[in-house]
């Protein structure tokens, strides 16, 4: 373990929770609960004001609600999250090379490597450094924690909180570690805790006292071996810097369980071209093709299947999930469905089989246009003939009510920028206002008012003025 306290360790505070008040100002000061708002959503982020009630993260989103009837509940905005902990991450590289992120908003850094820390006083002036650095450009606080190994490093940013810096010099690291329960120590979860607990060991400085022995007596080798390290603060981890993702899949968890074969098809085609969206904003092809169901029963399936070249082509990913469907028994419902391409590239192949798909419909352009015969597929064994030129009248098909999620942007033609506070029979409910104006008034539209439509979040600070801003050198 080195010998000054030279592992940052950056967690953001309530970090979804918080970045929706700095975007709504109705709601700065007040209760704020992000996550899934459906019968089987759980709590992703809580504000300390919510925390107040006992609302916290993973928790089911009904006992949320019972404990805080009156707080905000809103659905994530994962694209503005992801743009704010682009920034965040930003801010730590210049700081490092060596940066390992663990979430979208918590990350370790290795001062050291970046040469901008050698002792306890520039260490916690990089660190106040950048916790000011982040409010500028973010809008929002940060903890940090500064100390010589990870897991300290992670202890002492949990002890800032909020908005806080936590140093531990050291040569202190027993003293503060010896009152703190087991449960402080990486890898002690509720089993182990309890396993320790009917052995007596209540404390960090008890596991230290118990001896090795005994914890690998209690605990196994591996486990009991290493938390025994840990309780004599020794942690000699390393800072890895980020690796490259090896997969991208997007999924979604439905209230409901989906039953329709006909809707469990077009879920999956929509999953797909959203995974294709994501994958090429990365910058990436895939070869294989990963399809993930979760059945009624709660047992999960994988299929996939393995291109001849990589590809970011929608319709060849589409194709392939379908295909893959094929092969899962759904009868019984369907409460998760995902869609993944692994094995990725920097480079697209010219991929067969869109190749192939763009040749047959370029020999068959008559076909295509009697594949329908007055809007039905035709049968197994059935002739398709041309669809005659006669006068058809076409039936009206009813409008598909827009659906609007609580705390997502909106722009109205007349009232401007605003947010969804709520919507349900035919009416949705928009807060006018933005980061940088005075709480704004609430009105009530049709849910089809052709006025109002979906806009991407706004920046939450100002944008500054032109000019350097200092690096730590």
């Amino acid at each position: 373990m080195r010998s000054a306290p030279t592992i940052l360790h950056l967690d953001m505070d309530a970090f979804y929770a918080s970045a929706e008040q700095a975007a709504k100002p109705s709601l700065r000061g007040k209760a704020v609960v992000v996550g899934g708002l459906g019968p089987r959503g759980v709590v992703a982020t809580a504000s300390y004001e919510a925390r107040r009630f006992g609302v916290h993260s993973a928790m089911p989103m009904g006992q949320a609600r019972r404990l805080a009837p009156n707080a905000a509940y809103l659905v994530p905005r994962f694209g503005l999250y992801r743009e704010i902990s682009e920034q965040v991450m930003g801010l730590l590289r210049e700081l490092s090379p060596l940066v390992e992120p663990l979430s979208l908003d918590e990350a370790f850094v290795d001062l050291e490597a970046g040469g901008v820390a050698d002792s306890a006083e520039s260490a916690r002036a990089v660190g106040e450094r950048l916790r000011a650095d982040i409010r500028a450009v973010t809008g929002l606080s940060g903890s940090v924690g500064l100390a010589a190994s990870k897991m300290l490093a992670k202890i002492a940013s949990e002890e800032a909180k909020p908005d806080g810096l936590r140093l531990i010099a050291p040569g202190t690291e027993r003293a503060l570690l010896g009152p703190m329960s087991v449960r402080t120590l990486p890898g002690v979860g509720p089993a182990t805790g309890d396993h320790l607990r009917r052995a007596g060991i209540l404390t960090v400085a008890e596991i230290a006292e118990a001896g090795e022995d005994e914890l690998v007596r209690l605990l196994g080798k591996a486990h009991g071996g290493s938390l025994y390290a840990m309780a004599l603060a020794r942690d000699e981890r390393p800072v890895v810097a980020e690796r490259e993702s090896k997969s991208v899949s997007v999924e979604d968890t439905y209230d409901v369980d989906i039953h329709d074969r006909v809707r469990v098809r077009a879920e999956v085609a929509r999953l797909a071209e959203r995974c294709v969206q994501r994958l090429r904003a990365a910058g990436h092809s895939g070869r294989t093709i990963v399809l993930k169901v979760r059945r009624f029963d709660f047992s999960t399936l994988t299929r996939s299947e393995t291109l001849r070249g990589p590809t970011d082509d929608p319709g060849v990913v589409q194709e392939a999930a379908a295909r893959l469907l094929e092969a899962v028994d759904t009868t019984g419902g369907v409460r998760l469905l995902g869609v993944g391409v692994t094995g990725l590239a920097d480079y697209t192949q010219e991929d067969l089989f869109a190749q192939a798909q763009a040749e047959a419909q370029a020999q068959s352009t008559e076909a295509e246009k009697v594949s329908l015969v007055k809007g039905e597929e035709a049968g197994p064994g059935e002739a398709v003939g041309p669809v005659p030129e006669p006068e058809r009248a076409e039936e009206p098909v009813a409008p598909t009510e827009r659906r609007w999620s609580a705390g997502h942007d909106v722009r109205h033609a007349e009232y401007g920028h605003g947010w969804v506070q709520g919507s349900g029979l035919g009416r949705v409910t928009v807060r006018f206002e933005t980061p940088l104006s005075a709480p704004g008034r609430v009105r009530t539209f049709r849910t089809d008012d052709p006025e109002l439509a979906p806009a991407e979040p706004l920046p939450l600070v100002a944008a500054p003025p032109p000019s350097a801003r200092a690096v730590p050198g």
